[in-house]
C-alpha cells in the first residue's frame, strides 16, 4: 500500500530546499526529527480540506476499515468524540433534541463536547455494582433509555473501556437503530480489532460512527486517531471534515500524520499475522498467571488486567513490583492493575511479568471502591461549565456543584459530572483516587 505523505516528506527532506517556513526549527534541533517535521508548504496538502496526498492517505485508511470514509486526527479521540456529537446533532433523526444517552463511564472529553454543544447526557447505570471505568449495559435497559422521554440525537457507549470491558456492540446497534437513533462508539482503545481473526471493531458490528485512538493500540505517534463513518451511515460523512476542525488545531503535527500514514502499509502487510501472534503470546501468559492464582479479569485480546483486590493487594503495590523488574504499566489504582500489549511490545516483558508477579502470595480479598451514586442534577453541563467558579478540597466538596469532570487522568473518566452535586460517596473516591482539588461552582 502506497505512503503518500512520508514518501513527500522524506523527498522534501532530502531536497536541500531553504525553509523559509514554519516551524521555527528549519529542520534542525536536538531531538533529531524535525528534519521530517513540516507544515502545509506547497504539495504537502491540508488536513482541514485534503485534496492530495492526505487524501490519497486517508483513502487507503478508508479501504482497510472498510469504512464510507475514514478521517485522520492529530488531536487524538478526544477531538474526534468532539466532533461526532457535533455530527449527531447537526444530522440528528427527525424529532430528536439534545439528548445524548450514554454509559456513565464515559471519557471527559464526552462532557466537553456536551457542554460546549449545549447536549444533554442521559447516563445509562450498570445493573450491577460495577467500577468506575466500566458500565455494561444490556440491550433491554437501552431500550428502555430509548422509549421514554425526549427522542435522543444518539446513543453513546465505550468499548473496549479503561479495565478492557467490551460491550455488546451488535445488539446495543440494534436497539438504536430499531428507533432509528445512531450508535456512536468510543472505541479509543481498540483499532486494532479491526484486524483480528474474526473482527471485533464497532464498524463491523453495527456502529454509525466510531472513533480509535491508533496511538493507543497501533505503531503511531501519540495524537494520532481515526473518526470512521460508517459504510452503512449517510449524511455524517459530509460535515465531518468541518466537525474535527471545529475541535482541532490548525497546525495538524505532520509527524503524526506521516506515522498514521506509514501505519496504513503495514496493516496491509504483515499486521494481521503479528497480532495474532501477539494474542496467543498474550494468552498464554495469562493462562500462567491464573495458574499461579492471580486474579485475571476478562478483557479485550490485547490488555492484561488484574483484579488486585481480589488477591488482597492494591493495584498500586502490584505496579511497585512490576517496576523493580523494569516494566511500566499503563494504569494502576487501589483496585486494579492494567498493561497493554502490541506486536510491537517487547520479547522480555512478558517474562519480567511473569517474574513480578508469578509467584506472588494471596491475602485476604477486599471489596472493590466501585463507581459512586449518581448525584442530584442542579445545572446543565454547560451552564456548569460556564460558571464562576473556586477550586475546593476534594475531601470537603459534598454538596457543591462540580463545575467541571472532577476525575484523574488516565483513566479520565469523571468520578464528579459537572452541573451534578458532589456526593459523599463521590468526595470519598476522589480522596481515595489522588484528586486534591476540585472546581465547585460559586453558588
Amino acid at each position: 500500500m502506497t505512503t503518500p505523505i512520508c514518501d513527500f516528506v522524506r523527498a522534501y527532506a532530502a531536497s536541500g530546499v531553504s525553509r523559509l517556513h514554519m516551524p521555527g526549527h528549519k529542520g534542525r534541533g536536538a531531538l533529531g526529527c524535525e528534519v521530517v517535521d513540516i507544515t502545509e508548504i506547497a504539495g504537502a496538502d491540508d488536513l482541514s480540506c485534503p485534496d492530495g496526498i492526505i487524501a490519497e492517505s486517508e483513502a487507503n485508511a478508508t479501504a482497510l476499515f472498510g469504512s464510507r470514509h475514514t478521517f485522520y486526527s492529530t488531536g487524538g479521540s478526544s477531538q474526534c468524540v468532539k466532533a461526532m456529537l457535533l455530527l449527531a446533532y447537526l444530522y440528528r433523526p427527525d424529532g430528536a433534541g439534545r439528548r445524548v444517552i450514554a454509559a456513565r463511564n464515559a471519557h471527559k472529553s464526552f462532557l466537553h463536547g456536551c457542554a460546549l454543544l449545549g447536549l444533554e447526557p442521559d447516563w445509562l447505570y450498570p445493573a450491577q455494582p460495577s467500577p468506575l471505568c466500566s458500565c455494561p449495559v444490556s440491550p433491554e435497559a437501552l431500550e428502555r433509555a430509548l422509549d421514554r422521554g425526549e427522542k435522543p440525537c444518539a446513543v453513546y457507549i465505550t468499548s473496549p473501556d479503561y479495565l478492557g470491558g467490551m460491550q455488546d456492540v451488535r445488539a446495543l446497534a440494534r436497539a438504536a437503530h430499531a428507533r432509528g437513533v445512531p450508535l456512536l462508539v468510543d472505541n479509543a482503545h481498540g483499532a486494532y480489532l479491526k484486524f483480528l481473526p474474526q473482527p471485533l471493531h464497532p464498524l463491523d458490528l453495527g456502529a454509525d460512527m466510531c472513533c480509535d485512538s491508533a496511538h493507543k493500540t497501533l505503531a503511531v505517534l501519540t495524537g494520532g486517531a481515526y473518526l470512521h463513518v460508517s459504510a452503512d451511515a449517510r449524511g455524517f460523512e459530509a460535515g465531518a471534515r468541518k466537525a474535527l476542525a471545529v475541535f482541532g488545531s490548525s497546525s495538524p503535527s505532520y509527524l503524526t500524520l506521516q506515522s498514521l500514514d506509514a501505519m496504513n502499509a503495514r496493516l496491509s502487510g504483515t499486521y494481521r499475522a503479528e497480532l495474532a501472534a501477539c494474542v496467543a503470546e498474550l494468552g498464554a501468559l495469562k493462562r500462567r498467571l491464573a495458574a499461579a492464582g492471580l486474579p485475571v479479569a476478562p478483557s479485550d485480546p490485547l490488555r492484561l488486567t488484574l483484579a488486585a483486590h481480589e488477591a488482597g493487594r492494591t493495584g498500586f503495590e502490584l505496579a511497585a513490583l512490576l517496576r523493580a523488574q523494569g516494566v511500566e504499566c499503563e494504569y494502576a489504582d487501589r483496585d486494579a492493575l492494567v498493561m497493554m500489549l502490541s506486536p510491537d511490545t517487547d520479547g522480555a516483558a512478558r517474562w519480567r511479568v511473569l517474574a513480578a508477579l508469578g509467584g506472588l502470595e494471596r491475602r485476604e480479598p477486599f471489596a472493590p471502591l466501585g463507581a459512586p451514586p449518581p448525584g442530584e442534577r442542579a445545572m446543565t453541563p454547560r451552564e456548569a461549565l460556564l460558571s464562576p467558579r473556586e477550586s475546593v478540597a476534594a475531601g470537603l466538596s459534598a454538596g457543591r456543584i462540580a463545575a467541571c469532570a472532577a476525575v484523574s487522568c488516565p483513566p479520565a473518566v469523571p468520578i464528579a459530572v459537572m452541573g451534578e452535586r458532589i456526593t459523599p460517596e463521590a468526595a470519598r473516591l476522589l480522596t481515595e483516587c489522588g484528586v486534591s482539588q476540585v472546581e465547585a461552582v460559586i453558588e
